[in-house]
This record gives C-alpha cells, sequence and structure tokens, in this order.
C-alpha cells in the first residue's frame, strides 16, 4: 500500500471530507480511518479532498486517517463469479454471513473472489509461444455449461519464458510468464484487477441483428429484443417489474445472466437471493446458477455502494462478453440508482436540476446504457451485452426525469400498465404504448428462422388493438349493441389477442416458454379466424351468431393445450376453424 495519509475533516453520512489530500487522485480508491473503511476520491480543492465510503460511517471520528491504495475502484476477475452473490462492490455475501450472521460489519476490507480454491486449470500454450492482447492462454471449467478462458490482457504482447504444467491453481498462482519487448517477465495470474468506471477494450462493434428470444409472446413477437440491445421496463409499483425480470433470467437465451438488485427492498431481494439458487435452467437441467451473478444490494445498504453496484455488474458482464458469451443484465431499478446519485450529490452540495437530480443524470444513464452492444472483442469473436434496466418512477408517473433520460438511450421500451397488472393482465406490458426500435433490425433474421410475414402478421394484431381501444371510447358513451357487425368484430378479436395471445402463465408448465414458431402459428391461428369470420359478418351473419362458436374457446385455451413440441395440432385448429365457418356460411346461404 501507497503510504500517503489524509486527516478526515468533515462526516456527512456517507461523504467525507479529508485534509493534506493533494496528491490523492481523483476516483481513486482509499480506506478512511481507524476501520479501514472502503471509499472513493470524488473531488479534489487544493490539498482538501471530498470522498465516498461504501460503508456505513458510523462510529468514525474527525483526525483519522485516510490511507491511499494508489488504484481506481476496481474489481477482481477470475473464476469463482458466475453462481457467487455479491454486495455492490463485489464482496461475496456467503463469506461475509460466515463472520457476521445480521449485517455487514464495518472495517472487513475489500473481499472478494475465494483466494484459497483451487481451480482445474488446462494451459493452452507452450514455451516460446508468441502471444498477443487477446489470445486464450488457459481455461478453468467453471461451470457444467461455462468454459472460463484466460485472456492475455489488453496491450499485453510478448513470448512465453515458463508454463507450468495442467494442474490445480490458486488465482494468484502463475501459470505462465510472458516476456515482453523490453525483455521484462509478466506473470499471468487466474484473475487480475479492472476498474468499474472504465469500459472494457473492444475491437469493433457489430451491427445488431439476431434477437435475444424470451419465450414471452408480447416481447418476441410484439416488442422484439435484441442480442446486444438496451431496453427499459419501467413500472409503478406492483406492476410486475421483478417477476418479468425474473421470467427473462430464467428464460432468455443468454449465455451469462447477471442479476443487479439495486437499491429494492430487503424482502424482494430475499425472494430472489432464496429462489434462484433453487431454479432449474430449462436448457439444460441444471441449476440456474451454473449461468448466473447475482449482486444484492437492498435500500438499507450504503447508499455509496448502490451508485457503483451498476458499474461492478457490468464490468464483470463485460469480462465475460471478452470471453465470447452473450450476456444479459438485469438491473432492478435504475431509479433506486439514480436516488443514490441524488443523495450523494445533494451531501456533495451541488447544484440541484430537474426534481432534486443531479444535472449529470443523462450522462451518467448514457455511460452505462452505451456499455450494452454486440461486438467482435480482443480474440475476434462475436459476443453481446445485453442490458435490462428496470424503472421505478414515483406514481407510475412516466414524465419524471429517470424515465424521461431513460428513454433517450434505450431502443426497446416495454411500458408496464397499472391497469393491466389489477386486471391481473401479465406480463403488464402495454400493447398500445410500448415499442421496440429493433423490428425492422431483426426483420431478416425472423424472416430466415420464422416465417416471412412474422411482422406484417404482428402489425396487423396491434393494428387490430388500436381500432379496439378507439371503439371503446364509443362503446362507453354508448354501448357495444349499436356497433355494426365488422366493428363488434374487431372487439371480439382483440379481446381474444389479449386473452388468448398476450397474457401468458408463468407458472404453467405450457405456458411459462413459448417457442417462437409456436407464437407464428398462433398469431397465424387468430388471423384466419378474424379473416373467416369477416367474411361471414360481410354475408349478413350476426356478431352474435359467431361468438357462440366452440372453436373461439379452442383458440383462447391453445396456448396452454399445444405443447411446444406438438404444434402440428396448431394446424389441425387452423383447418376446424376454416370448416366451421365454411359450414357457417352455408347455412346462411
Amino acid at each position: 500500500m501507497i503510504n500517503i495519509e489524509g486527516i478526515v475533516s468533515d462526516i456527512n453520512g456517507p461523504v467525507v471530507k479529508g485534509l493534506n489530500m493533494g496528491s490523492f487522485k481523483v476516483n481513486e480508491m482509499v480506506t478512511v480511518g481507524n476501520q479501514k473503511l472502503i471509499g472513493e476520491v470524488v473531488s479534489i480543492e487544493g490539498t482538501i479532498a471530498t470522498v465516498q465510503v461504501y460503508e456505513e460511517t458510523e462510529g468514525l471520528k474527525a483526525g483519522e486517517k485516510i490511507f491511499s491504495t494508489g488504484s481506481p475502484l476496481s474489481v477482481s476477475l477470475g473464476p469463482g463469479m458466475i453462481g457467487n452473490i455479491f454486495d455492490g462492490i463485489q464482496r461475496p455475501l456467503n463469506r461475509i454471513q460466515n463472520m457476521s450472521q445480521d449485517f455487514i460489519p464495518e472495517g472487513i476490507g475489500l473481499l472478494s473472489l475465494d483466494e484459497k480454491k483451487k481451480w482445474d486449470v488446462k494451459i493452452l500454450v507452450k514455451k516460446g509461444d508468441k502471444l498477443k492482447t487477446g489470445d486464450v492462454y488457459a481455461t478453468v471449467q467453471e461451470t457444467e455449461r461455462i468454459l472460463h478462458k484466460l485472456i492475455i490482457p489488453y496491450n499485453v504482447n510478448g513470448t512465453v519464458n515458463d508454463v507450468k504444467p495442467d494442474g490445480k491453481y490458486t488465482l494468484n498462482d502463475t501459470v505462465v510468464v510472458l516476456e515482453n519487448e523490453n525483455k521484462r517477465n509478466l506473470n499471468l495470474t487466474l484473475c487480475f484487477k479492472w476498474p468499474v468506471r472504465k469500459a472494457r477494450p473492444i475491437e469493433g462493434r457489430l451491427p445488431i441483428y439476431k434477437p435475444l428470444i424470451t419465450g414471452q409472446r408480447v416481447i418476441d413477437s410484439f416488442f422484439p429484443i435484441a442480442k446486444g440491445g438496451t431496453i427499459a421496463l419501467p413500472g409503478g409499483f406492483g406492476t410486475g417489474k421483478t417477476v418479468t425480470q425474473h421470467q427473462l433470467a430464467k428464460w432468455s437465451d443468454a449465455d451469462i445472466i447477471v442479476y443487479i438488485g439495486c437499491g429494492e427492498r430487503g424482502n424482494e431481494m430475499t425472494d430472489v437471493l432464496e429462489e434462484f439458487p433453487k431454479l432449474i435452467d430449462p436448457r439444460t437441467n441444471r441449476p440456474l446458477m451454473e449461468r448466473t451473478i447475482l449482486i444484492a444490494n437492498t435500500s438499507n445498504m450504503p447508499v455509496a455502494a448502490r451508485e457503483a453496484s451498476i458499474y461492478t455488474g457490468i464490468t464483470m458482464a463485460e469480462y465475460y462478453r471478452d470471453m465470447g458469451y452473450d450476456v444479459a443484465i438485469m438491473a432492478d431499478s435504475t431509479s433506486r440508482w439514480a436516488e443514490a446519485l441524488r443523495e450523494i450529490s445533494g451531501r456533495l452540495e451541488e447544484m440541484p436540476a430537474e426534481e432534486g437530480y443531479p444535472a449529470y443524470l443523462p450522462s451518467r444513464l448514457a455511460e452505462f446504457y452505451e456499455r450494452a452492444g454486440c461486438v467482435e472483442n480482443l480474440s475476434k469473436e462475436e459476443a453481446s451485452i445485453t442490458i435490462i434496466g428496470a424503472v421505478s418512477p414515483p406514481g407510475g408517473d412516466f414524465s419524471e426525469p429517470v424515465t424521461e433520460n431513460t428513454k433517450r438511450f434505450v431502443t426497446a421500451f416495454l411500458a408496464l400498465d397499472k391497469k393491466l397488472a389489477y386486471a391481473r393482465h401479465y406480463p403488464a406490458i402495454n400493447y398500445l404504448t410500448s415499442y421496440s426500435g429493433y423490428v425492422s433490425m431483426l426483420g431478416d433474421w425472423y424472416e430466415e428462422n420464422i416465417a416471412s410475414d412474422m411482422f406484417k402478421l404482428r402489425q396487423k394484431m396491434i393494428s387490430l388493438l388500436q381500432e379496439e381501444e378507439k371503439l371503446n371510447e364509443i362503446v362507453q358513451l354508448v354501448g357495444e349493441d349499436v356497433l355494426p357487425n365488422d366493428q363488434a368484430l374487431v372487439l371480439e378479436t382483440a379481446r381474444i389477442i389479449k386473452k388468448g395471445f398476450l397474457q401468458q402463465n408463468a407458472l404453467h408448465p405450457q405456458d411459462s416458454f413459448v417457442v417462437l414458431k409456436k407464437q407464428y402459428l398462433m398469431l397465424q391461428v387468430i388471423d384466419i379466424f378474424y379473416e373467416n369470420a369477416m367474411e361471414c359478418v360481410k354475408m349478413g351473419i350476426p356478431i352474435s351468431v359467431i361468438r357462440k362458436e366452440d372453436v373461439i374457446q379452442d383458440i383462447l385455451k391453445m396456448k396452454y393445450d399445444v405443447p411446444n413440441d406438438k404444434l402440428e395440432m396448431l394446424d389441425d385448429l387452423m383447418k376446424k376453424i376454416i370448416e366451421t365457418f365454411k359450414n357457417l356460411k352455408q347455412k346462411y346461404e
């Protein structure tokens, strides 16, 4: 540790001012006081520095020392992150629980990955090999599904001077020695540190072209999201943000999930921490935690650590992206993170902007969402980070600053609706106010892999829902009986779309996850019903007669009755619809 000392002069919650700190650096990590609390220098004015502390400052006194570490706030990157549960600054909660049952004690230091555990390492290089940035020098089978690749760090090149045999090693054991062009030896271990506020380097960005398949019909078919995309999930209290993110974490086809519980209620995070380790990954029938990293930072934890938690999460995600994996980040919620910014900003006596948030809120949000993307990494592999950020606007008001600014930086906006949630329509994603900018980008993929008319059908269904919304205004004034039959059919079809397609039961074995092909065929079924029913209406057949047909119940129940691997049943249903209306037309001819 570098021997530079400051002196605590002023304490205001997590914000501490120190004297004699002119030689410290901005964003440098420091330890504060006798308890060695972890903090970060946020500003320096002459010899007076302001430090935000990531732990409770209760008991800290003026006159105690502030020590420099010489490096910025960083996380340890190496085997052992998958399946682990961390706090906002990457301290493992399981290890902390062994030290203190009830609360995180102050001054425990920057614990991180387990440095004593031995990993089975397979060395991929030999003496004399010339290596450059992005080359893989060893691998560790971190879980059954995740092969952990140890990669030559950025701006490091050289010749292998010494290499250890395959075997068991701890994180800090040297497995390869590299001699660079200056004849200096560089020791390569199983882990290294990276500053959380600095994005990890890539070779270049790639155009987004493939979807993140979630198995949720309202998302995959109506508002598709992409691998490498940015998605906002705003909604008021009780609209199902957390449950929707759980569904996405469980069912999305990302290789790795990073779930950041940022400032959420303790009981919600407890549910996550207890439920996730029990969940089974439907693709491998192995525990879901074998591809998941959890970061838990509840609302009663230190506010500065909440601000750091999303940077910790995105840095871990970038590390696995650099190995060639598709990573999805669930940030729940960015509103609580913004509130942490606001609180710290107030204590720093900065000029407040709209609703008390700091003026730099938009740029901080942009920095976070910009770290998503589909990229070519330094190993020349395609990989991606998808960010799904929940937003919790007070009172469900989408015009408040966090939601409004998030809208500027995301391409898909899945607005959760209180009315739908109270009507037990889940996922409560509003089909009229939500949007996805990925429809045009993903058109070619859907055309090649699902059907050429998938998005035409989608647009037709959305148009019917929009028409129903207009007709509902008339119905509320004068009643449904006065509508002509063709408009009454629009209302009936919209009811089928909402109840039979958009509403999805997360607890039903057939309905929890739906393959894309089934989603397309379900849309086709509804379309065939609408077109055949419209022909009957044009012949003068009353809508009341059409509503009595048993086939409508078959359509509403197809989501439960047709398994993902028996899609021919939907072809039979289409034939049944055509036959039913053919018989109906013959009766009225």
